[in-house]
């Protein structure tokens, strides 16, 4: 319990730390802001040790949700987020998905000129 002029245990700089296990960096480096997790199928049950940010992680990725969007429910830091994210996708709880990498994306230029002979066969 805190006392006046205290911050809450929830609240304080020891949280994270405990969260994480003492951890800042996420096993993965492919785990950004904007991955998408979703739960795995079937689901696989969490092991009695998981935290309950942990369990509210996986419930909430029953639908496809960004780590920037987990870590806004949870209210926690989305450096917290992306290691716990990256934890549960090592034990099988969850998939991450990355969007369209960067190369992959046509250029502007090829896409108006493919709009343009579209309109050309009218």
């Amino acid at each position: 319990m805190s006392g006046p002029g205290e911050e809450p245990y929830e609240d304080s700089a020891l949280r994270p730390y405990v969260i994480t296990k003492g951890r800042s960096r996420p096993t993965r480096n492919t785990i950004s802001i904007e991955t998408l997790l979703v739960v795995i199928s079937p689901p696989r049950a969490l092991p009695v040790s998981a935290t309950r940010e942990e369990r509210a992680l996986v419930r909430m990725c029953e639908r496809l949700l960004s780590v920037v969007e987990a870590a806004a429910h949870l209210r926690l830091p989305v450096s917290l987020v992306k290691v716990l994210a990256s934890d549960l996708v090592d034990s099988g709880h969850l998939a991450a998905r990355s969007g369209v990498p960067k190369a992959a994306v046509p250029e502007q230029q090829l896409l108006q000129e493919v709009l343009d002979g579209l309109r050309r066969l009218r």
